[in-house]
């Protein structure tokens, strides 16, 4: 066989190139990983591929026997998807002190694709063959019942190993003997309390039937005194929206490997197999991408069409079928308002600097623990609009902000597209100070000032008094539907530009659209999942800037600076 990491390589090369059938996050996912190979020669990336140890943990797999179906009494041999993941899980490590890379992994794939087989593998290695001594690893699901099932499963794969002699089960536990490493369920109060853990590894199970993110903090909370921890979440899709798995995980996770969402979690392993939007569920060439192990063999392709079948017969199965064996997330709105991959067709690095062009500025001034938000929008002589931002955000709530919206504002306080303001709550005077001097220093003359009234009042007048003209934008459909419509149409035609500003684009990725029964439709901060202030700021100011008959000719020429 190919070198570990040439197999990789290829293996990624042919989801990409489509020799290999997958979902289009199956495909991020080996983008990544062949992006993260780039970035292995640069030195300002500190990990490494250690091949070694990511063969080590594939070794381990291979030790042990099917427990169930028809390779029953077998020994493991690891389909490609499981080798991709666990290579990149146990195999990037920090190139100095060799500790992984990866401390969180979120696998989502649909039923019958080895979930327990994969976490009794990783669980029991991080009990024993990882060499951290005194390791306890924890199996967390929303009940104790189905904790057991990776339990059991754990408990199957030891007694039919070499290991057997080297584990004890007692007292609800599977003892590692040498290292003192212990296996255990959660039950319901370990769930609440946590009490004196110390986890080495959480394993949670089936995460889509969670109702609060209890489990995962509990576990999280623990791992302060390990050097390299890992928490392993594999899931199928669900049906209830309002759970943490859903609202939480799964969109940032698809942030996580959507290469036109400026969001990054080097520290976070993220794989997704579901079927694609649009994809016909009767289709049987479609089913791997949900399937990569069921589908790959007679057996499992048997299994899927006795599953349709039922679902077509009876209606009130489908959704069954669906999540569980499409990885579909099913009544998910599809109401999220921006096509990314448009929006970043949209940016330009190297957009002009504006100097001397008038704008209308929006102002979301929100609440003034969060995110505040200005937007400057400039229509040009042809039709299309530039567009800037710069957000602000009180200094004392910036670390809680990050760990909370999962976001590095550091980093974009660094960049400049960001700006701390002193204190627990922003100050205004901040925003006041950037549209009267930081524009003017620019040389955008702003020509009016677009506000959403709630919070802005005290804003609005003092910026009158200094000279500005400010509109109110009433938060109506009837004031912002044609605006919200007619700005993604010019983005979907490629007339808005924009600077790659992360900020403006994690809030278009974030905004949502609520429509009424006429078809209006606004954005929606209370169901948008994430902060979308730029984006409602950018909004603002398109409602007076899509009726401005723009710059003149004489207004070109004037701009125009010529020495005679």
């Amino acid at each position: 066989m190919a070198e570990l990491k040439d197999f990789l390589i290829q293996y990624s090369n042919d989801v990409l190139s489509g020799d290999i059938i997958a979902c289009e996050k199956h495909k991020w996912a080996c983008l990544r990983f062949l992006n993260d190979v780039e970035r292995e020669k640069h030195k300002q990336f500190p990990y490494v591929f250690d091949e070694q140890k990511a063969l080590r943990f594939m070794k381990w797999m291979t030790k042990f026997k099917h427990t169930k179906g028809p390779l029953r009494g077998t020994y493991i041999m690891p389909h490609p998807i499981q080798i991709f993941n666990f290579s990149n899980i146990y195999g990037w490590v920090h190139y100095q002190t060799g500790y992984r890379r990866f401390n969180l992994a979120y696998w989502q794939v649909a039923r019958k694709n080895a979930k327990s087989q994969s976490l009794s593998c990783v669980g029991s290695y991080e009990a024993s063959a990882l060499g951290e001594g005194m390791s306890e690893v924890y199996i967390g699901a929303t009940k104790k019942e189905q904790a057991d099932i990776i339990y059991n499963e754990m408990a199957a794969q030891i007694k039919q190993s070499e290991f057997k002699d080297k584990f004890e089960a007692k007292y609800g536990k599977i003892i590692h003997k040498k290292s003192d490493s212990i296996i255990k369920s959660l039950s319901k109060e370990d769930n609440k309390k946590g009490d004196g853990f110390n986890p080495q590894s959480g394993l949670i199970d089936e995460y889509h039937l969670h109702d609060t993110t209890e489990v995962y903090d509990v576990l999280l909370t623990g791992m302060g005194a390990r050097s390299q921890p890992l928490i392993f979440i594999i899931t199928t899709a669900g049906s209830d929206l309002n759970k943490p798995c859903y609202t939480v995980e799964y969109d940032y996770v698809t942030k996580i490997l959507d290469p036109n969402i400026p969001i990054e979690n080097d520290n976070y392993f993220v794989m997704i197999n579901e079927l694609d939007k649009g994809d016909d569920i009767r289709d049987e060439a479609n089913w791997v991408k949900a399937n990569p192990i069921a589908a790959s063999h007679n057996e499992g392709i048997a299994y899927l069409r006795k599953m349709l079948k039922r679902a077509l017969d009876v209606p009130s199965y489908m959704k069954t079928f669906l999540t569980k064996n499409m990885n579909i997330w099913v009544d998910a709105k599809d109401n999220g308002y921006m096509k990314m991959d448009k929006w970043h067709a949209c940016g330009d690095d190297n957009a002009p600097s504006l100097e001397g062009r008038e704008c209308y500025v929006g102002a979301d001034l929100s609440k003034k623990i969060d995110l505040t938000s200005l937007s400057f929008v400039f229509k040009n002589m042809d039709g299309t609009f530039d567009v800037r931002s710069h957000s602000f955000l009180p200094e004392e709530a910036l670390k809680e902000r990050e760990n909370t919206d999962r976001v590095p504002y550091s980093m974009w306080i660094e960049e400049g597209y960001l700006t701390d303001t002193p204190g627990d709550v922003v100050d205004y005077n901040f925003i006041e100070h950037y549209v009267e001097v930081y524009a003017a220093e620019r040389g955008w003359k702003v020509k009016e000032i677009c506000y959403d009234p709630y919070n802005a009042t005290h804003f609005a007048s003092n910026m009158q008094n200094k000279g500005f003209k400010t509109v109110e934008i009433s938060q109506s459909m009837k004031v912002l539907s044609e605006p919200t419509s007619t700005f993604r149409e010019y983005v979907l035609e490629g007339k808005i530009r924009h600077d790659n500003n992360p900020v403006l684009t994690w809030a278009m990725s974030n905004a949502v659209e609520k429509q009424d029964a006429q078809g209006n439709i606004m954005l929606d901060k209370k169901k948008s999942k994430d902060r979308i202030d730029p984006a409602a700021a950018t909004i603002f100011a398109f409602v007076r800037a899509m009726v401005d008959e723009g710059p003149s000719i004489n207004d070109h020429i004037a701009s125009q600076d010529f020495t005679f």
